[in-house]
């Protein structure tokens, strides 16, 4: 069986599409996500004019970024969607100079983690307990040279 390929844009999120990523990244407030597009820290994905995916930049102590969220809607996932923004987010980040990228996935979610190693992340630390449920954190770390 073959895939149905879309073709899709990826881009810097704008104020048009806060009441999307507002929807779809319902744990930060709206005006902090707000914030975040007009500081070009969103990057979403587009298909025929429709938003499809996201992804959440953080920075680290003000200066050392890290992936907080990348999403793309069920339908639309396995078809590149998700390494197009993470490649993106890379070339943004290395036309500004950074050498790193950091992200984590929860300990009790296998595929996100695979996503992160398939996707070149190396595992460089774990916080215990950190989620609800007492749930660590694995985080990753991929160098954008």
């Amino acid at each position: 069986m073959t895939q149905k390929m879309f073709p899709f844009k990826i881009r810097f999120a704008t104020l048009e599409d806060l009441e999307w990523c507002v929807q779809e990244d319902s744990e930060i407030d709206e005006a902090i996500i707000e914030k975040k597009i007009e500081e070009r820290e969103i990057v979403v994905a587009e298909v025929d004019g429709e938003l499809v995916g996201h992804l959440r930049l953080e920075y680290l102590w003000s200066q050392v970024p890290y992936i907080g969220l990348i999403r793309v809607l069920p339908e639309y996932r396995k078809k590149g969607i998700g390494r197009t923004l993470l490649h993106f987010l890379e070339e943004f980040l290395r036309s500004k100079g950074h050498s790193v990228l950091f992200s984590s996935s929860q300990a009790d979610e296998p595929r996100p983690q695979a996503w992160h190693r398939n996707m070149r992340f190396e595992e460089c630390g774990f916080i215990a307990g950190i989620n609800e449920g007492e749930v660590g954190e694995v985080f990753f770390q991929k160098a954008l040279k």
